[in-house]
């Protein structure tokens, strides 16, 4: 894993402390939610620290930022499910990120994210929570899944090659 090689301890923990606070802030302030839907831009942080330092990277930052943003601001009871999507879209976005950030890798990074883990992961744990059919559940939800696919490879088409510019890559 890129992130693990040759990291400086001090500035691994401070870029992940960074886009926690960030996903925090986006996902808590700055979106919208309903019981079964969830509009943001916090994925963007996640992406960042799965583009600057891997799989694990962005994977410790989506779990963190859902725990951390869980337990300080609360939009309803904590489920330990949805930090493990979270992890896993940190986790997918880095997997993809390791051979760049072409439209390609972006695509099918937003793709998995969307319908694998969003789609289908996500509304299995809303199932769970609030005993509704799956099929209905999902039914309401593919929505959003499509406008997120579009909405995320967009801006992180637009945002990742002006990261890859700006962030100091690990062990450097």
């Amino acid at each position: 894993m890129r992130g693990l090689q040759k990291r400086r301890p001090g500035q691994w923990i401070t870029m992940i402390g960074f886009c926690v606070a960030m996903e925090v802030i986006l996902a808590r302030f700055l979106s919208l939610h309903t019981w079964n839907l969830k509009i943001g831009f916090s994925f963007l942080p996640v992406a960042a620290a799965a583009l600057w330092g891997g799989p694990l990277a962005g994977g410790i930052t989506g779990a963190l930022g859902d725990l951390i943003g869980a337990l300080l601001f609360p939009v309803g009871a904590y489920f330990p499910g949805f930090t493990l999507s979270s992890f896993l879209d940190g986790a997918v976005y880095g997997w993809f990120f390791r051979k760049g950030t072409g439209k390609r890798q972006i695509l099918l990074a937003v793709l998995v994210v969307q319908v694998f883990i969003s789609l289908l992961l996500n509304t299995f744990w809303l199932t769970v929570l609030f005993q509704v059919p799956w099929k209905d559940l999902a039914t309401l939800r593919l929505f959003q899944c499509a406008a997120g696919i579009v909405i995320k490879f967009l801006l992180l088409s637009l945002v990742l090659p002006v990261l890859k510019k700006h962030l100091v890559p690990l062990g450097k």
